[in-house]
């Protein structure tokens, strides 16, 4: 159990908590006695895990958060370092502290607004050292102030990468269980391999040795100061779920139990499972049945030590079978969602929601948003909920393994989730930005407006195309398509069409598209009608080959849209379609201040060695306390402005400055890592103005200096 929000322990939790842990080997049965240290013994595993957290949340600094948020933390974590340090101390004087420090972490407040930072899809993701990200069918999980990423690495995932132009059915071997931890969801660390094929398991058994491993998830139990992973395992004939148990979020788990039945279900094992923690600390496994997954079950973790599956509570039934159960809390309702069972493929998601987490829940209803192009080519993967000091977002994290582009394993989808009216909506967006502190989200500069753009939502040849609606003619997707992915669209049989209807903002845009031709053609375009009625055409001349067509930049009022593609005769072949905004609008309108034209100052140089700026070049500061990037910004009158500063820091650690205004402090600002200097950021910050003329400075607080630092942003609040 571990509070997900930020909302406060209760004061006799605390205190409850070496009582419970002294019962939990008579209260909890066989596998606590098991699996813990009896009575009050501690085990050098237990003090080591309380000492690497009391090491991690030593390296926060007072300067990024608020007064009220950090001297509680300031408390607890000098209550940690005295008990990993007390050769005295209980086991439940371990588990006390761990989950206190914990908590009072979860707590902190940030001092600013935090950073918006891009999350791309439709590619593979690396962490920050730059090495493939290998985590699927896993789950996203918040301890103290920081996010825990836990999935497996399967062997056809290495492969996929290597050449994703063909499948890898056979290759679903088990490798390891990898953990990586970020605090902006984006930017992820590898940490360690919490489990591999050389773990022990049960009855003399490793994991290697395991027929299946898959589908996972982690609690925190707050009465053993345990972190307890419970996955889908396959072991010696037998179906069940697999508890392994570790005493950081980071730390190599061991064995705990292995439960075959969850009472109530009418199958051994699961069908597919993943880990819900509610808001008070309260966890559940989700999960169906595991023969014919027609059974929805919603069952809680043993509270005393998170190493049972109570039974479970069915939530709604569907002969046809549901895969990928998750769950997600938004606005104080719970959200259970599946999609169509069909062997890892895509399909939108169903939803049944409730306001009780085991019961009351409604008929399903498919997830406004998933329908066009099947929740951005995935099935339900598991969600992450973020409360941010401005707005609540829900992300949900799809599962792309499936056929689609031959075999989808190890690659990741990542959208946001909003409520519109009384439901959910799901925003199919191909490049988004997020700030994990406000919970805010914007659509990214480089999204492609299309959906399914690739043809690949539809797992087989159809004639009736995922997303697009036939207007005449042959129509259908075939394989493969160009640069060796799965599907294409082909129109064909005398005059032929599709249409797509979408909505756009205002902007300047680009329409791009592969295509080849064959027979006599005439007439083949692709184009695009806006909310105006103006029409912008990007006609396709005859090709043998795959040929990449380009228009050039056109503008496009805001509202909806038409995507068309035709022809009039011969066969016409497109794919990767692409309607991209190239310019439109700051993401902090106003008016922007380039780093390197006077009268900016930058005490250091004006370079331009690492891409993706603005203007002409970026203030590269020199590496020293007073080394400032200084801006002198015009507001039409007094008050309150936004303030967008782009940066980037390629460091491995934040980068902290004093924002000055009109030479008064007036905040410190925390430049976090961006994974690389040509990944580029925008701060989101408040400050009053004067009328008329402001100097707006950003000086370090550290010997290492600034970021680099673009251009300044301000536009009134």
């Amino acid at each position: 159990m571990i509070r997900t929000t930020r909302k406060t322990l209760k004061r006799g939790a605390l205190a409850a908590a070496a009582m419970l842990f002294m019962s939990v080997a008579v209260a909890a049965g066989d596998a606590a006695a098991e699996s813990t240290p009896s009575g009050d013994a501690v085990s050098a595993e237990q003090v080591g895990g309380l000492g690497s957290l009391v090491a991690d949340y030593k390296t926060r600094s007072a300067s990024r958060y608020t007064g009220d948020s950090w001297a509680p933390f300031v408390k607890a974590l000098k209550t940690a370092t005295d008990v990993a340090a007390d050769a005295s101390a209980t086991a439940p004087d371990i588990a006390a502290a761990k989950t206190a420090l914990m908590s009072a972490a979860g707590e902190l407040e940030a001092a600013d607004e935090g950073t918006f930072q891009t999350i791309t899809n439709n590619t593979f993701w690396n962490d920050t050292s730059g090495n493939p990200i290998y985590s699927q069918g896993g789950g996203v999980f918040k301890f103290g102030d920081t996010y825990y990423w836990y999935g497996v690495h399967y062997l056809g995932a290495e492969s996929y990468r290597a050449n994703p132009t063909r499948k890898y059915d056979n290759q679903v071997s088990f490798v390891s269980i990898p953990v990586y931890s970020s605090r902006d969801l984006v930017n992820w660390k590898f940490e360690n391999r919490v489990a591999t094929r050389s773990t022990p398991i049960n009855n003399g058994a490793t994991l290697g040795q395991a027929g299946w491993v898959g589908r996972l998830g982690v609690s925190y139990n707050e009465n053993t100061g345990k972190y307890v992973l419970a996955t889908q395992a396959y072991v010696g004939g037998g179906h069940g779920v697999l508890f392994l148990q570790g005493d950081s979020p980071t730390d190599t788990f061991d064995y705990a139990y292995f439960q075959t039945q969850v009472v109530n279900s009418p199958t051994t094992g699961t069908g597919d499972q993943t880990v819900f923690t509610d808001e008070d600390g309260k966890d559940y496994l989700i999960f169906s049945n595991r023969e014919g997954r027609s059974r929805a079950f919603v069952s809680k973790f043993r509270e005393s030590d998170s190493l049972r599956i109570e039974p479970g509570a069915e939530i709604g039934r569907n002969s046809s079978g549901r895969e990928g159960n998750a769950m997600f809390k938004l606005d104080g309702k719970y959200y259970h969602a599946a999609s169509d069972l069909h062997g890892w493929n895509t399909s939108v998601n169903y939803v049944m929601e409730s306001s009780s987490v085991q019961s009351g829940y409604s008929g399903e209803y498919v997830l406004a948003g998933t329908e066009m192009d099947y929740s951005h080519v995935t099935q339900t993967g598991f969600f992450v909920t973020v409360k941010g000091t401005k707005q609540t977002t829900v992300i949900y994290a799809g599962d792309r393994w499936a056929d689609f582009a031959w075999n989808g394993i190890g690659y990741n989808q990542w959208v946001p989730i909003t409520r519109t009216g009384s439901r959910p909506q799901f925003h199919s967006v191909s490049q988004w930005q997020f700030n994990a502190t406000t919970g805010e989200w914007r659509v990214g500069p480089a999204n492609n407006y299309i959906l399914n753009p690739n043809f690949q939502a539809d797992r087989v040849v159809v004639s009736q195309v995922r997303g697009w609606t036939n207007t005449g003619g042959g129509v259908t997707n075939v394989s493969p398509g160009a640069n060796g992915s799965r599907f294409a669209l082909q129109l064909g049989s005398g005059s032929a069409g599709v249409r797509q209807h979408i909505t756009v903002p205002a902007g300047t845009y680009r329409l791009s598209t592969y295509a080849k031709t064959s027979g006599s053609v005439s007439g083949a375009q692709l184009s695009v009608t806006d909310a105006s009625g103006a029409t912008r055409t990007l006609s396709i001349p005859s090709s043998s080959g795959w040929t990449r067509r380009d228009s050039a930049e056109f503008q496009l009022a805001a509202g909806a849209a038409t995507v068309t593609i035709r022809t009039s005769s011969g066969t016409l072949t497109v794919d990767d379609l692409a309607l991209v905004r190239t310019s439109g609008g700051d993401p902090t309108p106003g008016q922007r201040y380039e780093a390197e034209t006077p009268p900016a100052v930058c005490q250091g140089t004006i370079d331009s060695n690492h891409a993706g700026f603005t203007g002409t070049g970026f203030c590269n500061a020199s590496a020293a306390i007073g080394a400032y990037a200084q801006f002198t910004a015009t507001a039409a009158a007094a008050g309150t402005a936004t303030l967008g500063v782009r940066f980037a820091n390629g460091a491995s650690g934040l980068r902290t400055a004093n924002l000055i205004v009109n030479g008064s402090t007036v905040a410190t600002v925390s430049f976090e890592t961006t994974g690389g200097w040509t990944t580029w950021a925008t701060k989101t910050l408040t400050a009053s103005l004067n009328a008329g003329s402001n100097t707006i400075q950003l000086s370090p607080t550290v010997a290492d200096g600034l970021p680099n630092i673009d251009h300044l942003t301000v536009g009134a609040a």
